[in-house]
């Protein structure tokens, strides 16, 4: 500013007289920022400052130096010396493109030209702008809040650590479950330091994050607190918020284990529930805990009015890794959910970002960071782990210390030492000969198509996938000549007489190879036009299964198998009925009143051998342990998913060694799936343990037809 340039005049005259400063002029300036440090450090938060520095560092990059009149922070650096610590001297290009503006090639010339003897020569002449230096300001600005925060927590830390010494000082004696729970349940030691560490925290008027790994109770945990806070004469009402698939499960727990809490279900048409919304407003229906869905609390505008006028006393978000994004629509809206204390749920661990970190801890204390959500979204929001600065790093480690005591973790290698292990094996599977040729023939196609082309088929990783998986997910077998005559013979069905064949045949070129073998079985007319089983069970997946589902059987194991495609489990069943393995199946469309049924069926009637399941719909909160071999037919793209998936299974309640088999089609995207996943799961093991959380052995088989 003009103001600042005038404030500086007095400086850049004397800069005139000597473009090399004297020795004696290095040592003034010093004496100068020495006098000034208490007031600097005051200003810009610095920590740390100690011994006698040629330079202030402010940033971990040292592009320091203090303006003493104009209090503003510069990219000008006094000749540097040996004795600095390191930190103060390394300067790396991706920590100074950190600063808004500044690209790697910009701040690759800001090291090559310093150090500047004033800050006119930073900008001068050398492609530099001036905004930089208040890009440097807004940064700094930033950390400052973070600071503020953290130093927050750190307090409200201190006191949890000394509350929760006490409980452990005092034995697991001084812990008991609540009265009002059904007598006929226990619960587990580890589960009982859960319930007391959620008093701990509502004592201290603080919101927490139970992240047990999958399978150690956490629904049990937060019903056995809310049947506490009952028995307090906190009776409610609360709001719980859970994933679809997992609703009834909770409906069923909070009868079993609390009867005395009154469950209302918020679910249905938007019919029920605007009835609902009245009878809950006016009072006409008794209730303590509200249970309802994601998709339902925030559903429309009616659903969350209502969830901002009721006055709740706990909201309970199951699964609660779903809100680490603080940027979303859903975040914001379950945000506006007026309760005054907030549980979340998730036995995903917390990942090596602390946006999504500071996201979580944002969520559950609103009162304390919303004010600063805007600058912890752009102080963490990095480009890639590779450019991460040091203070990155050092404030995940911080942040990770500093939210112990608002997060609860245990694994199960840690708290059930009695319980089997789990065992992986990857096999890799040989695509049969025809399925080869058409991947083969369908990555050329891709490979060479122009962009449009690419486009047009939408997404190549899934057309890929598919292909690797089986080959009827795509149109191959039906020819344009052969949909043209279905197309005609329709004309024979009364419900097509007067169609235009062309038309029907234009609906026809958009199906794969099993919809339309599924088409020919449902109309009489074209039912010559089915495919044969052959085709039907012609891939190199199948020719394991069919080995491996035998082998199982013979052994008395019982298998739950996974697939990401609904379509896929479409086909798996047929496998299953030419084997003659009896089966049930659940999926995104199954509805919700029939799901607690399918899973009791299974788990009480060991005659059922396979329970088929779509990963996203069945992967999370359902207990199946009455199975003990996990097949995943297909992986995700995200490997906590599958890990999901592995723990219906291997979780308490399970007796047997648990063995999860994926199936990977060799030489296909799938490996190169595989090799990512596994990188990721590598990355998650670093960052949020002490190496003792697997428990679980993997091998790789490659495996042929013989």
């Amino acid at each position: 500013s003009e103001e600042e340039e005038e404030d500086d005049s007095d400086d850049d005259e004397e800069e005139e007289e000597s473009q090399e400063p004297s020795r004696e002029r290095q040592e003034a300036l010093l004496k100068k920022l020495k006098k000034k440090l208490p007031e600097i450090e005051k200003e810009v938060g610095l920590n740390g400052l100690k011994g006698s520095y040629d330079a202030i560092s402010i940033f971990p990059f040292s592009l320091e130096c203090y303006n003493l009149k104009s209090k503003e922070i510069f990219f000008i650096k006094v000749q540097s010396q040996p004795h600095l610590p390191k930190t103060a001297r390394s300067n790396t290009p991706p920590e100074l493109a950190l600063i808004s503006g500044c690209s790697i090639k910009k701040a690759q010339k800001i090291i090559s030209l310093r150090p500047f003897n004033t800050w006119k020569d930073f900008y001068k002449d050398n492609g530099l702008s001036i905004d930089l230096v208040h890009g440097c300001k807004v940064v700094l600005k930033e950390r400052q809040v973070v600071r503020d925060l953290m130093g927050r927590c750190e307090k409200i830390a201190q006191k949890m650590t000394k509350d929760v010494t006490q409980v452990i000082e005092a034995g697991m004696g001084s812990i008991k479950q609540p009265k009002v729970l059904n007598s006929n349940f226990k619960l587990q030691p580890y589960q009982l330091i859960g319930l007391k560490w959620l008093i701990l925290l509502h004592q201290h008027n603080l919101s927490g994050i139970l992240a047990d790994e999958m399978g150690l109770g956490k629904t049990i945990q937060a019903i056995s607190f809310l049947a506490h806070l009952y028995e307090k004469g906190i009776k409610g009402p609360h709001l719980i918020t859970v994933p679809s698939s997992t609703l009834d499960n909770w409906v069923r727990e909070l009868g079993l284990w609390c009867p005395s809490l009154k469950v209302l279900i918020y679910y249905g048409s938007v019919e029920d529930r605007r009835y609902l919304r009245q009878d809950i407003l006016s009072g006409l229906v008794e209730f303590n805990i509200i249970v309802s869905t994601y998709n339902l609390t925030i559903g429309n505008d009616y659903d969350r009015s209502l969830f901002r006028k009721l006055r709740l006393k706990y909201a309970v978000f199951d699964e609660g890794h779903m809100l680490k994004n603080m940027n979303s629509l859903r975040y914001r809206h379950l945000m506006a959910i007026n309760a005054e204390h907030r549980l979340l749920l998730t036995g995903t661990p917390l990942q090596n970002n602390l946006l999504e970190l500071m996201s979580l801890l944002n969520f559950i204390m609103p009162s304390m960071f919303s004010s600063s959500t805007s600058q912890i979204s752009k102080m963490f929001s990095t480009r890639s782990s590779e450019e991460e600065s040091r203070f990155h790093k050092d404030r995940i480690a911080q942040a990770k210390l500093i939210m112990k005591p608002f997060i609860l973790r245990r694994v199960k290698s840690q708290v059930l030492k009695w319980l089997p292990p789990k065992v992986e094996n990857i096999e890799m599977c040989p695509m049969s000969d025809a399925q080869q040729n058409l991947y083969e023939k369908l990555f050329k196609r891709l490979k060479k198509a122009p962009n449009r082309d690419k486009r047009e088929l939408c997404n190549v990783m899934m057309q890929l996938r598919k292909m690797a998986n089986h080959p009827l997910l795509h149109r191959q077998y039906y020819t344009s000549d052969k949909l043209a005559a279905m197309s005609k013979a329709m004309l024979k069905e009364p419900t097509h007489f007067d169609a235009d064949p062309a038309l029907i045949q234009e609906d026809m070129e958009v199906m794969s190879d099993f919809e339309l073998h599924n088409l020919c079985k449902q109309y009489s007319s074209i039912s010559s036009f089915q495919l044969e089983k052959e085709l039907l069970l012609d891939t190199g997946k199948f020719a394991l299964l069919t080995k491996i589902l035998t082998m199982l059987k013979e052994k008395g194991d019982r298998v739950v198998l996974f697939s990401q495609f609904t379509m896929m489990l479409d086909i798996v069943e047929i496998l299953l009925k030419h084997l003659d393995h009896q089966f049930v199946r659940l999926d995104g469309s199954t509805p919700m009143a029939e799901r607690i049924g399918l899973i009791d069926k299974y788990n009480t009637n060991p005659e059922i051998f396979v329970f088929l399941l779509s990963t996203r719909a069945g992967g999370q909160g359902i207990n199946l342990a009455s199975a003990n071999t996990v097949i995943l037919h297909d992986i995700d793209c995200n490997p906590f998913n599958d890990k999901q998936a592995e723990d219906r299974c291997h979780r308490m309640g399970q007796t047997r060694t648990v063995q999860v088999i994926k199936l990977i089609s060799r030489d296909s995207i799938e490996a190169c799936m595989l090799r990512v996943g596994q990188e990721k799961l590598k990355l998650e093991q670093d960052m949020t343990t002490d190496g003792g959380e697997c428990q679980h052995t993997t091998s790789i088989k490659p495996t042929g037809h013989n």
